[in-house]
């Protein structure tokens, strides 16, 4: 399957691969030896972020700086 990146760094996922797949609003994304890994990801709120923040050892005063700083 061919998919296609557009100007503002889009990608068009072919139809049959959404289809195959189901309903996946999210994908983790990796470049391992030069491929492009899409993988999904079916987040269930908060226990997700949780989880993510667990595995790159962020720190609830991670989070609050990137919050107080995105303000």
């Amino acid at each position: 399957m061919i998919a296609k990146l557009t100007a503002k760094n889009q990608l068009t996922l072919p139809r049959q691969a959404v289809e195959a797949l189901g309903e996946v609003p999210h994908f983790d994304v990796e470049v391992e030896d030069g491929r492009l890994v899409r993988i999904p990801v079916r987040l269930d709120g908060a226990a997700a972020v949780r989880r993510k923040f667990a595995q790159l050892n962020l720190t609830d005063a991670d989070n609050a700086e990137a919050v107080t700083w995105t303000r």
